[in-house]
């Protein structure tokens, strides 16, 4: 297996050989084995290993073993304990999906800590075969039959191409020991009723099941990659990207062969759940949302328009005392003294010192606002403004107003300015603009 893995290594992931390497280590035999192919091909590696306390001094014993192993090698190994069981509580979730959570955010942690450049996991092809199966059993689209990535981000599974037996049979040949964790052998959950109770028997209707098996995932990947190469297209076609949101062109959607099936393969990264009601999205009134945990999906006339979902500001005003040059929220604002005016933008003003009264104040805009837009003649109810510049709900909403003491409007943040407080000739002038960071 050495020979074969090196050839694997030197195939699919020659750029390891020089990268510092974290492995994700449990004690079982496939996190073991991957440790010793490696250190016997001499790669730079250290190992991580997490004590979820969830099999009581079992835990312990396998993280004795994770630090024996460790020092017998000569490597660096960071072990950290959770106490899963009372953080999954607090979530409300899983232990299974608690410790998986846990386990990828120290592997983040410790490569921005110590500078790794990827982590190395152990799954191999049967992990592979009965992921496929658990979401046969549960429902999914296609990408959920391509099975377990080889490279997603900095994560690396470079024992894919390799069975459970064959790599207990390097571990048997070799003398090497490991782990058994008992409670894989508990058919209390469902990978492990799929491994022991289905996984045999398709094995025994077809003996080459695994190498079957994985060119059916090539093929798969093959059919994704055609979907994906297709939706980019599409995207390039539907999609507008504006500062802050993407919009969506509802009469092309509705133009295509499946505009439901579209939808999802365009806004499935976005943890949508109810795709009837967002494919209804399409033809529902102005002002209809649909939120997923992280996003929220307005319908706006001819458009549908994603954003994600910020933490809740509680605050509608905020206030300038005189004097002060820079303020922090509800964003990046510097206001300055200056001797002359320069260039004039939607995001940078320059307005009369003698005009102004302090303190001046930012607010989310109300209806009745109107203002002096400047360049143009006489007021305008800021409504009215908002439907000329046919501005969607979502950019009305999140439209604030900077404001003299006595509420007249100064300035459209990043649109337009009130004319009532510049003139060419100031004999003071305040420079007011927004800041990038």
């Amino acid at each position: 297996m050495l020979q074969k893995f090196k050839e694997h290594i030197n195939k699919k992931f020659p750029f390891l050989k020089e990268q510092k390497i974290l492995i994700a280590i449990s004690g079982g035999v496939d996190s073991v084995v991957l440790t010793h192919l490696l250190k016997k091909l001499n790669f730079d590696i250290s190992l991580a290993h997490c004590n979820f306390n969830l099999r009581e001094k079992e835990s312990d014993l396998d993280e004795n073993f994770v630090n024996n192993l460790s020092k017998k090698l000569d490597i660096d190994c960071f072990t950290t304990s959770f106490q899963t069981k009372e953080i999954s509580k607090e979530n409300k979730e899983s232990t299974q999906i608690t410790a998986r959570n846990l386990r990828y955010e120290l592997f983040q942690k410790l490569i921005e800590e110590n500078s790794f450049d990827v982590v190395l996991t152990a799954h191999h092809s049967d992990d592979n075969l009965e992921t496929f199966l658990i979401n046969l059993t549960r429902g999914t689209g296609l990408e959920g039959f391509t099975g377990i990535p080889e490279i997603n981000g900095n994560i690396v599974r470079p024992l894919l191409a390799f069975s459970r037996e064959e790599i207990v049979n390097f571990a048997t040949k070799n003398n090497i020991d490991w782990r058994e964790d008992k409670s894989n052998a508990s058919t209390k959950y469902t990978r492990n009723k799929i491994r022991h109770n289905v996984i045999p028997v398709l094995k025994e209707i077809n003996p080459s099941l695994l190498e079957t098996f994985s060119n059916t995932i090539k093929n798969l990947k093959e059919s994704q990659q055609i979907i994906d190469d297709k939706i980019g297209d599409i995207s390039r076609e539907i999609i507008s990207k504006k500062e802050g949101f993407l919009k969506f062109d509802v009469s092309k959607l509705q133009q295509l062969s499946n505009p439901k099936a579209y939808l999802y393969q365009l806004l499935k990264e976005y943890n949508f759940m109810e795709w009837n009601d967002v494919f209804q999205l399409l033809s529902a009134q102005t002002g209809k949302q649909l939120f997923s945990k992280t996003h929220v999906l307005l319908k706006d006339r001819d458009f549908l328009i994603l954003s994600r979902i910020e933490e809740k500001n509680t605050a509608t005003s905020y206030f300038i005392e005189k004097n002060i040059s820079k303020i922090t929220e509800p964003f990046l604002l510097s206001i300055k003294k200056v001797t002359e005016i320069s260039e004039e933008t939607k995001n940078n003003i320059f307005v009369n010192e003698n005009a102004l009264e302090f303190p001046l104040i930012i607010r989310k805009w109300e209806n009745g606002d109107y203002f002096y837009p400047k360049g143009m003649q006489g007021k305008k109810k800021l409504s009215k403004y908002f439907k000329d510049e046919k501005m969607s709900l979502l950019e009305k909403n999140q439209t604030w107003l900077l404001c003299n003491n006595n509420n007249d409007i100064i300035w459209v943040i990043g649109k337009r300015q009130d004319r009532r407080f510049y003139v060419k000739n100031m004999p003071k002038i305040i420079n007011i603009s927004i800041l990038n960071s």
